[in-house]
């Protein structure tokens, strides 16, 4: 089965992205950016599971997220910060105890976007995105490692 609007599997969302609550849309973004962040690593050389596990956390916990919010900013349309704002003043309920305030509110601002993005059937914009960001943080880490 081809699906053609909405996700990668033959249940499209209720109703348009636009119309979709913030937290619903980063809901879905949070799960489908986790995919992509194991992906990555699978292309990665190195497989155990423990490094796999340290390093999805590194990009996948908000304050991985909030920097590449930060690192992908300057590449979104007007219609992307629009929904990254609209994520980013969403009312979650609660911030986990790990996560500084500001960090979850970028974090679940760029799983909003992902899930617009997702939601909507851009997924060559979304995966376009999520490259950069996974490539920003992981330049990142790498020059903000000491030196041996």
């Amino acid at each position: 089965m081809h699906v053609t609007q909405g996700g990668w599997f033959p249940y499209p969302p209720s109703r348009p992205a636009r119309l979709i609550p913030p937290i619903a849309l980063a809901y879905i973004g949070d799960a489908v950016y986790e995919v992509a962040v194991r992906q990555y690593l699978l292309s990665k050389a190195n497989m155990r599971p423990n490094h796999l596990h340290r390093s999805a956390t590194g990009l996948v916990s908000a304050k991985a997220q909030s920097r590449i919010l930060t690192g992908i900013e300057a590449d979104l349309t007007d219609e992307e910060r629009d929904i990254v704002r609209q994520g980013r003043n969403a009312k979650s309920g609660s911030i986990p105890k790990n996560a500084d305030v500001l960090e979850y509110r970028h974090a679940t601002a760029l799983e909003c976007l992902i899930g617009y993005l997702y939601s909507s059937g851009l997924h060559g914009r979304m995966i376009e995105l999520i490259s950069k960001g996974i490539e920003h943080a992981e330049h990142e880490q790498s020059s903000n490692k000491p030196n041996k």
